[in-house]
């Protein structure tokens, strides 16, 4: 019987209630045994929506518990590496939500704290465990449509709403935060490579002082290019197109990948603008989610490193930082 990680959730956020918490439930190595609010009939509330065994009204009460090996951060952005590190030091390994920091410096710290206990920690980039990026980066490796030169990737929700933690600039709200690091990612993927210098443009909401839209290009060596657009009060979009000398690829739903119907990709060998020599792969429903939990249940009981450790983390940061320093610069910024 394959050994199962026992869980606990640090917070009642709405990732974690929407995506994580259920997914991980049906995961195979991952058992969540307890929640954690700053309100105890909060925690509650969710346990007995999930049926989780333990409800905690304090954070420390949910890391003070001896029985839960691992934690989830999905809290604000600006408590993910203080509460990470507290995590860490009370003995349990760690997954936090994605950005896993604010800057590459504070990011750091988590390095020097995992050396220090001696714990797993790694960023929850999910889409990297869905099969649709893997096949996708196995089809580039390999050449199907020749030699990568640029990735195109869009990325946008409506939501105005100045209350929402997204909207709050003060604590890591705005678009490159919150979904712009989905394209960086994914690009660093792709290329398996840093970009070396990067350029954006900012368009700040006056109200809320979030970046509400940013375009971003970064600079592989090559030269290979990404090119996107992050926005977060735009019609819902989501759509990455990979391009080659020979071809190229679309992932249709790159980032929400459904849960309830089949994922495509879209390979192209560019013989006409029509599609005539386009071969559509469609994968198996797949959750993403549940197979991220599982992927770090898996390095916790085999005692092995994480297929992205944190050093991926900080790298994937000094390029938001990059980018953060051009939009006040104008002008081209090394990572």
């Amino acid at each position: 019987m394959t050994k199962r990680v026992k869980w606990g959730v640090l917070s009642t956020a709405q990732i974690g209630q929407k995506h994580v918490i259920p997914a991980m439930q049906m995961g195979e190595r991952s058992q969540i045994v307890a929640v954690a609010s700053r309100d105890e009939a909060t925690a509650r509330s969710v346990a007995d929506r999930f049926g989780i065994e333990r409800a905690y009204g304090s954070y420390e009460a949910l890391l003070a518990d001896p029985d839960i090996e691992a934690i989830y951060n999905p809290l604000p952005n600006h408590l993910h590496v203080p509460w990470t590190i507290k995590a860490l030091e009370a003995g349990k390994h760690v997954l936090c939500e994605k950005p896993v920091a604010l800057t590459a410096e504070e990011a750091a710290e988590l390095v020097a704290a995992r050396e220090r206990t001696g714990r797993l920690v790694g960023e929850a980039f999910m889409v990297r465990h869905h099969p649709q990026w893997r096949v996708t980066r196995d089809l580039v490796a390999g050449g199907r449509i020749g030699e990568v030169r640029a990735i195109q990737t869009a990325f946008a929700y409506f939501l105005a709403d100045p209350t929402n933690i997204r909207n709050k600039a003060d604590i890591g709200g705005g678009g490159l935060y919150d979904i712009g690091c989905y394209a960086i990612n994914t690009a660093r993927y792709l290329f398996g490579a840093e970009p070396r210098r990067v350029v954006g443009a900012f368009d700040i909401d006056p109200a809320m002082g979030t970046d509400r839209m940013m375009s971003g290009l970064a600079e592989f060596e090559g030269p290979r290019h990404l090119a996107f657009t992050c926005a977060t009060q735009l019609a819902p979009a989501q759509r990455v197109t990979i391009l080659g000398t020979k071809g190229r690829i679309e992932v249709e739903i790159p980032f929400n990948a459904p849960i309830d119907r089949p994922t495509r990709i879209l390979v192209d060998d560019g013989r006409d603008l029509f599609g005539s020599g386009r071969e559509v792969i469609e994968f198996p429903v797949s959750n993403q989610y549940t197979l991220q939990g599982d992927a770090f249940s898996a390095a916790i009981t085999e005692g092995r490193s994480l297929e992205w450790g944190i050093e991926d983390a900080v790298a994937n940061m000094r390029v938001i930082d990059a980018f953060f320093r051009s939009g006040r610069s104008n002008g081209w910024e090394t990572p």
